[in-house]
């Protein structure tokens, strides 16, 4: 399993790609291509949970609607 420290490295890499708009994303001596900012995307979200789990932590999201008719 990877350390925080990769796991961190990795996630920056990415989103620093992300922001330029390059699929191409090297760490390590690696190289991945993705095929879309979707694509991006979940491997961020995927190595944030991971980060949250190294730590301990859980990512909790939820989404709460609330309604009301306004009488």
């Amino acid at each position: 399993m990877a350390t925080i420290t990769e796991l961190r490295a990795r996630r920056e890499a990415l989103a620093a790609q992300r922001a330029s708009g390059v699929a191409r994303v090297s760490y390590d001596g690696k190289t991945v291509d993705y095929r879309s900012v979707a694509e991006i995307d979940r491997a961020i979200e995927v190595l944030d949970r991971e980060i949250a789990s190294a730590e301990g932590r859980r990512i909790v999201r939820q989404v709460r609607v609330m309604t009301d008719k306004g009488l």
